[in-house]
């Protein structure tokens, strides 16, 4: 039983330490430019996005506030 016990417990820590050093060499993965310009590609295409909703949401609002409009 104790032999069962020291087995399973030495697995799960080299599962934990494997888990760790797959973690710890992911992080340290330089990305590519390629990746920043693509990232600041959708950051820029989402904020313009951003910006023409709010414009045409403030068009329309302007628009109901005049006397007279149909």
């Amino acid at each position: 039983m104790t032999s069962l016990v020291v087995s399973l417990v030495a697995l799960v820590v080299l599962l934990i330490a494997a888990f760790i050093f797959v973690a710890w060499r992911d992080r340290r993965r330089l990305s590519t430019p390629e990746d920043s310009a693509a990232g600041r590609d959708a950051t820029s295409a989402q904020e313009r996005h951003a910006a023409e909703r709010h414009a045409a949401q403030g068009e329309v609002w302007r628009r109901g506030q005049n006397p007279g409009s149909t």
